[in-house]
């Protein structure tokens, strides 16, 4: 990340003086100014999905101490979602917001606007669910927009295969583009890798990871007068297509975690989940999932979730190599707590309040506490590119880390073995329209006969998901 690109353009264009007249675009007939910063430092901003997370990386980004940042413009399909975003980054960053109603933008078109008021060089936070993500960063392309976008950045084969070509082409124009994968720049976690790497606990011979909690991606039957559109955007963790359901959205990172560790990317996964509990929810995941994915020397990673109120909660990652164990994730994903054990048992934690056992002869090495915050740093970095004119593009790795995730759901739903391949080149595009998508429809997913949407399989459909 810290190299300079070849034949990369300047600081200054990407950084560029104010006083040019304001070019004009037209969206929907209405002229949009692009706005200019009050000096040539100020990197501008523009959110792409106001959600919680979009809302928490536009803080990250207004909170950078690199040099001024300005947020001048929002796009969402949800009003209320755009008002309380809006309210709370005014109330945080008074100096650092200006977006007038004018650069508010709703619609499923308003991306366009909100890409429209920015320059070239400026940054887009992009956290509208992932079936978005390609049409919106193509359009970051063509306009030399910098991005971060939220992960997943792909939810099948066909996406994952349409957004590696644009990653090469981003890397082409030298831009700068972070993916939500915080742990990668999470202090504790690089130094953790590293000591793995040298050899501290020997080969890795096996990895286990658990995202067990009390619930998560229901959908409710459809309340009245609402768009199919509108409703399965709104409950988008619940719909395959939309977000590849809990198991992209909620369980990328520590497959994404344990693969960077053993330095490598499974090649084939075989699982199995169920449904057992979800109620009057018409939502098309499973409760359980079990998945053991294999890297290229036949190491597993074995990986449990679990969406269920009542039952035990872990959210934890480990590694056992020959020469000892370590830990990637304690309890969340911030703080990671990172530590080396000799031999092979671990101290469980369960809860925040939770402290480790004060001199535990197994304990070789653990992570000074307290920790900066990856979400921050993710940011930091980003920006010292973009100021820096050094090499940042995470595109390639975002959607190698989409894939296998997807590879390991696919395995789930179908109950059938699948390689790397397979899912790569899987025709099953789940929504292969999203960037026409209007609030009339038609939704990606229809309702069946029996008022149900499709649910997957195993062993029944076993070619694709649902």
């Amino acid at each position: 990340m810290s190299e300079n690109q070849a034949g990369a353009k300047s600081r200054r264009e990407f950084l560029s003086a104010t006083g040019r007249t304001a070019s004009v675009s037209a969206l929907a007939g209405v002229a949009l100014p692009h706005v200019h910063a009050a000096q040539d430092s100020t990197i501008q901003l523009a959110l792409v999905g106001c959600g919680g997370r979009g809302t928490g990386a536009a803080i990250n980004a207004l909170s950078t101490k690199l040099g001024p940042t300005k947020l001048v413009a929002m796009a969402d399909v949800v009003p209320a979602k755009m008002n309380s975003s809006y309210d709370k980054l005014k109330s945080q960053f008074a100096d650092q917001v200006d977006v007038p109603p004018e650069r508010r933008f709703m619609g499923y078109d308003a991306y366009k606007g909100a890409l429209s008021a920015l320059k070239k060089g400026d940054v887009v936070i992009h956290g509208t669910p992932p079936a978005f993500r390609w049409p919106h960063f193509e359009l970051c392309i063509e306009k030399g927009l910098h991005c971060f976008m939220e992960k997943p950045v792909t939810v099948d084969g066909p996406s994952t295969r349409r957004m590696l070509k644009l990653g090469e082409l981003s890397v082409q124009k030298n831009l700068k583009v972070g993916v939500g994968l915080m742990v990668r720049h999470c202090d504790a976690r690089r130094e953790l890798h590293d000591r793995i790497r040298s050899g501290q606990i020997g080969e890795i011979i096996s990895m286990r990871a658990y995202r067990m909690g009390q619930g998560g991606g229901l959908a409710p039957p459809k309340p009245a007068g609402m768009s199919e559109v509108a409703y399965q955007i709104s409950r988008f963790h619940a719909f395959l297509w939309a977000s590849g359901g809990v198991f992209s959205d909620y369980y990328i990172h520590q497959i994404d975690e344990c693969s960077w560790m053993k330095g490598a990317w499974p090649v084939h996964a075989h699982g199995m989940g169920g449904r057992h509990y979800r109620g009057d929810s018409l939502d098309q995941n499973f409760d359980t999932y079990s998945v053991q994915f294999v890297y290229p020397d036949g190491t597993r990673l074995f990986f449990d979730g679990r969406n269920m109120k009542g039952a035990r909660d872990e959210f934890a990652s480990y590694a056992h190599g020959t020469n000892g164990s370590a830990v990637i994730s304690t309890r969340v994903h911030a703080p990671g707590r990172c530590r080396i054990y000799k031999g092979h048992n671990i101290p469980w934690v369960e809860s925040a309040k939770d402290s480790l056992p004060e001199n535990d002869p197994n304990l070789v090495w653990a992570f000074p506490q307290p920790e900066k915050s990856p979400y921050q740093l993710e940011w930091d970095h980003l920006m010292e590119a973009i100021r820096e004119d050094k090499f940042f593009n995470e595109v390639k790795r975002g959607c190698e880390a989409s894939l296998v995730t997807s590879m390991g759901r696919m395995a789930a739903h179908t109950g059938r073995i699948i390689t790397y391949e397979q899912i790569l080149n899987s025709d099953h595009e789940f929504a292969p329209n999203a960037h026409l998508l209007t609030e009339d429809g038609p939704a990606p997913l229809q309702l069946g006969p029996d008022g149900k949407y499709p649910v997957p399989q195993p062993g029944i459909i076993t070619n694709r998901e649902y």
